[in-house]
Parts: C-alpha cells; structure tokens; sequence
C-alpha cells in the first residue's frame, strides 16, 4: 500500500480527530500470511514465555496462544543460539498446520537479529540496546560527537537491514522508556521526547536504506509517558511523511484485574484516537491469557465507524490542554472536589438493600455491630447515590450521601447529604443546597455561557449516551477550557448489560483516556447489578491509581516473562504481593532478568530483578542495594530494605 499519510488531510497533531471516531490510516506491512496496518484489523498478539531452546514447550505454548486469539507470536531470542533453534520451532509448527508468524525479540545481540531475520517473519529491536550499552552514564555530547555515533550505529545497524529486505522479513522498532540509552538519555532526559528520537534515529536509517517494511512502538510502565509517547511519535512521523503501523502495549502492566486496568487504561486510550494497528496485553500470565484481553478491547473499534454525528470538530490545535504532557484541569475546589484534592469516587446504591450496613463493606466501610461504627479502609468511596431510596441506618460521616433533589427535600435532616438536579431542573429551581449541588448534564451540551454562570457551590455529573462517548465528553472539557470555567466534573459512565470482565477494560479505556489528559475530578461507573458493587468500586479506584491520579494501594510494575526469565514469576509476584501488598503508595518493581530490569521499573520505589539461576539483585530506585542474594533470603531483604527505609508498616 502507498504512503496514504495525504490522504488523511491532517492539520497537525496526533489523530485525524479529537471529537468522532476516524482510525489513523497507516502503511500496510506484510507480517508473513497477515498483513498489519492500512484497512487490515487490529491484530492481536502476544509473547511466549518459555525457555527458546526447549523447542517442544515452545511449540505447545505458541499452539495454546493462536488457539487463545494470538495473529503474531513474539519467542525471545538472547543470543545466536536461540535464533538458530527458531528454524526448528518453526518448522515443527509447519508439520502440526500452524503458519503463523513468528517474530523474533532480540535486545542487544545484533548477530541473533541477523540470523533471526533470515528465519522468522519479523525482527523486534530495542534501538536503546541494539548498538549501544547501558551503563547510566550521563555523557556530554557535541554535535559532532553525537553525529559519530549515529554513524557508528547505521554501520552497525545496515546489516540486518539488508538481510531484511533480502528475505521480506518486517521489523519493529521497539521502544521501552526504561531502557534509552545512555547517549538518548544525556541528550534529551528520560522523556516521551526522548523514547520518540530514540526510534526516529533508526525509521531514518531504514528510509535511508529504502526499507519500509517497518512497525513502531513506544513502551512503558506508566501510563501518561506511555500515551504522550505514541501521540509524539504520530505527530513526529507525519510531519516528516511518514505513516508507519504502531503496536500498542503497555509493558509490566502486571496481573489480575490491576493488569488489565493498567492496559486498557493505556492502549484503550490510545485506540479511542484511532490509533494502533497491533495490540499486546503484557500480563504476569500465562500468555494465552493475553490474547482475549487483547481481542476485547480491539473488539469495541472493529464496528465503530467514522462519524459525523457528534459534536463539533474540536480543532488540533489551540486546544487549551497539552495532549502531550499531563497537566490536571484547574478547578476551584469544592467540599474536597476538584482543586487540588485526588478524584473522588461515586456509587449508585439504590438497588442494594438499604436496612443492612453490611453492604457498605463493598465500598470500604467495614461496619462493626457490637460498637456501632465503620472502619474504612484505603480504598473507601467518596460519594454514594441513594435515588428516592431512605436508608434505615446512618451512613459513615465521611461518605456523602446524594439523592434526586425532589427526596432531598424532604429529608428532615440533611447533614451531609446534596441533591442531584438535571440541569433543566437546577434553573428552574428555588430550593438548592446552600453547601452542594450536583448537577447532570449531558456532554452534547454546549452552552457554555449558561454553564458558567451557575453557582459555585455546583459540581456536575458529566454523562454521555453516544456511541463514541469518551470524545463527546473530552469535547465539553474543551468547550469549558475555551470558556474559562473552573467547575469540577465528576465523570459518568454508563454499562447496562455489559459482563464484568469487558466493564473493567470499557471503563478502564473511556474514564482513563480523559484522567489521562488531566480532565475529571471523580468517576461515577453505572454498573449492571449483577456486576456487584465491589468489583465496580475496586475498579475505580484501579482507574485513578492506572492513571497516577490517586495512588490507593500498592503498585507492582511486574514483567510479563518470558525466555529470559531467571524465576517464576507469577509465583513470585503473588508471594511478594502477599507481604506487601498493604503498603499504600509504595511502587515495587518485579523484573524477571536484566533486560526489563533497572530500566523499567524507572519509577518504582524498590526493584526485585533476576540476574542469575536462584540470584536476585535488590534495587532502591535505581541504586543496586544488594546483589546476587539468594532468592530465598531475596523477600525477607526487600523487607528489611523497606523498613530501613521507614516505609514498612505492620498489616492492621
């Protein structure tokens, strides 16, 4: 397919529109039998985690993931020797009828990727670690010194180039935020800017060399770099006129339910611009439990059709908000809301049996009969919608209680319980709270001078009903921005009839988009019942600690494993969890082998990484603490590291 980067008439900027739904058109790339890019699907693919010379466990599980959904297969390749035997793994699938293609991972061995390359269907390189080494030196280039090593580098790089075009084989430019080399690193910091040079130096080196058969990506534990990342390159690439397929994915995304949040939170939001042309859910999984993660959120885009329908076009640039670094909406605060206080979170509770307190526990509120009061825990909601329903109990003081306003009104005793109006209502009203008011409004709404002149004691409930619902209500924060209104939203969603497992990853991808560029001050998920209120209040909260808008519990930036991996992982990660998983705000890197180690988990507070059979390297930050402990004295060390540190506190 032609370079169709024209025919997308962008004006600049990141996606060809912030306020309907229009997949950014790519370059179509042949990946064996399964083309990516241009009007193809999203594909869906996924890593094995097996050790590459174990040629039968290879097969078995790349068998398990295509049969789970997976369209590509990634098997690790360390060294030249295990790009060899990928020639055997191929060939094995070939006499069991599985063709699909296989994509070789390689990180700092250019003769595997050559001999890979003549192999598989595609290469993935990490231009952090292909030519360079890491060894966290801050260096001060001049231009000429650096010009030197980007022809050091093309030297280096030229090779595999050609066997790749000798042999039809595609490649991936792979970005990962925690391994830029030391030369990015000292020229443009650990940024989003940085991650996009990074692969911009290589797609130039294979323009150079005509080869076009390329796939980028731009990788990352945190989700806001993550996101500021991919729209930087897009706008990087077509400005230079280039429109090369992206793959999606978000690396150490972790397990369970925190795992699939941090992944929709990061390619959902992603997708809702029309971006993405491949997608990998990075799970601390087995991997065939990837793909249908994968397959649910590219499902949601693969019958939303470009529309006409929504709001006004919201231009690409000028937008009051910088898409590509996050900055929270200012607001005046109100009760706790908005300002400088963490989002807040909402439940409808109007279904659930109000003469039980018991329910409450659901929410964070642990009610104890025999002294008649509430614990409440880390993860205890803000704000409970009742209806027309009266409890029969009292609420916890702090949880504010919110009913229609016409109930409201009629309520003897009002402490700490507001009014819900629709905004109609709320104008024609003579009766309103003297402290707190909310008020819905639809997000098709756009009279903002009627917004602005509400009183200040107003937070609104931002709904949608439209297909594309997420740009709908990014447009009215656009609307409020250009209009200079500082009223805080809470941001509502709505799921009738949606299962558990794709409400997670709906709500995950159409609240985190918009937390992501700093709009919202709470979230309302409106759930079907049999849903349950504690999986859609853990689910909330999981939303804000995904988009560093409210940290709520511990976090793990835990790899996904795979051939490299030095231990058991999954075993690993939940015996960890289990010592310290009460440790609210802390961050705990889990890396399975140097590779994903020092550098991924960048940000984390305290870093668990293999770095050789039953040997484990202990970092704080990125300082190395202890190196090569025996793994079974590694947690008791981590522990102690912690309490040195005074952030252990004893579970309650």
């Amino acid at each position: 397919m032609e370079n169709v980067v024209a025919q997308q008439e962008l004006k600049g900027g990141y996606c060809n529109s912030l306020s309907r739904y229009s997949r950014f058109l790519t370059r179509e790339v042949q990946i064996g039998d399964i083309p990516m890019g241009g009007l193809n699907p999203i594909r869906i693919q996924s890593m094995t985690t097996t050790d590459t010379m174990d040629t039968i466990g290879t097969v078995e599980q790349t068998i398990r993931m295509v049969e789970s959904g997976c369209e590509y297969v990634r098997i690790t390749a360390p060294s030249i020797k295990e790009a060899e035997n990928l020639a055997e793994i191929k060939k094995q699938l070939r006499m069991r009828g599985y063709n699909v293609p296989l994509v070789a991972d390689i990180h700092f061995t250019p003769n595997a990727a050559e001999s890979a390359a003549r192999i598989v269907e595609k290469v993935r390189i990490n231009p952090g670690n292909y030519a360079d080494k890491k060894k966290f030196e801050n260096i001060d280039y001049t231009q000429q010194a650096y010009q030197a090593e980007l022809e050091r580098i093309y030297k280096k790089f030229t090779p595999l180039v050609k066997i790749c075009k000798e042999y039809g084989t595609a490649m991936r430019i792979g970005t990962n935020h925690g391994s830029l080399s030391d030369r990015i690193m000292s020229h443009y910091g650990d940024t989003p800017r940085g991650m996009v040079e990074s692969a911009m130096e290589f797609i130039r080196m294979c323009e150079d060399l005509n080869y076009y058969n390329l796939v980028i990506s731009m990788k990352a534990s945190n989700t806001q770099v993550m996101v500021e990342a991919y729209r930087l390159l897009v706008d990087t690439m077509v400005k230079e006129g280039m429109n090369y397929p992206l793959h999606l994915g978000v690396t150490e995304a972790g397990d369970g339910e925190d795992g699939r949040i941090k992944s929709a939170v990061g390619i959902g939001t992603l997708l809702e611009d029309g971006l993405g042309d491949t997608i990998r859910v990075s799970l601390t999984e087995d991997p065939e439990f990837e793909a249908p993660v994968a397959r649910a959120l590219a499902a949601r885009y693969s019958n939303r059709k470009t529309s006409h329908e929504q709001s006004a076009e919201i231009p690409l640039v000028d937008l009051g908000y910088n898409p590509y670094s996050y900055s929270r909406r200012v607001t005046e605060p109100l009760q706790h809301v908005g300002g400088h206080f963490h989002p807040v979170v909402m439940h409808d509770v109007s279904r659930e049996n109000l003469k039980d307190p018991y329910f409450l526990s659901a929410l964070g509120y642990a009610y104890q009969a025999g002294l008649d009061k509430y614990n409440m825990g880390d993860q205890a909601a803000d704000l409970v919608y009742l209806g027309d329903a009266l409890p029969s109990f009292s609420f916890p003081g702090n949880l504010r209680q919110i009913y229609n306003a016409s109930t409201w009104l009629q309520l003897n005793d009002k402490l700490n319980c507001h009014p819900l109006f629709l905004l109609d209502d709320y104008l024609q009203s003579t009766h309103k709270d003297p402290v707190l008011n909310l008020v819905q409004v639809n997000a098709a709404f756009d009279d903002m001078a009627l917004i602005k002149a509400l009183d200040r004691n107003v937070i609104l409930v931002l709904d949608t009903s439209a297909d594309h619902g997420m740009a709908e209500q990014r447009g009215f924060f656009v609307r409020m921005l250009n209009a200079d209104i500082k009223i805080p939203v809470i941001l509502k969603r709505s799921y009738p009839g949606i299962p558990a497992d794709d409400l997670i990853l709906y709500a995950a991808t159409d609240l985190g988009a918009l937390l992501t560029d700093g709009f919202g001050d709470g979230v309302w998920i409106d759930a079907d019942p049999a849903v349950g209120l504690g999986l859609v209040n853990s689910a909330s909260f999981g939303i804000l600690q995904a988009t560093r808008t409210r940290i709520s519990k511990t976090e793990y930036i835990s790899c996904p494993s795979c051939g490299r991996t030095l231990f058991d992982l999954q075993e690993t990660t939940q015996l960890i969890r289990s010592r310290t998983d009460h440790l609210k705000g802390i961050k705990i890197g889990i890396m399975g082998c140097i590779v994903n180690g020092p550098g991924e988990m960048a940000d984390a507070d305290y870093g668990y990484v293999g770095t050789g059979p039953g040997k484990i390297t202990l970092y704080r930050g990125k300082e190395v603490v202890k190196k090569n402990v025996n793994a079974e004295f590694a947690l008791d060390d981590l522990i102690g590291l912690i309490k040195e540190d005074g952030n252990w506190t004893e579970v309650r």
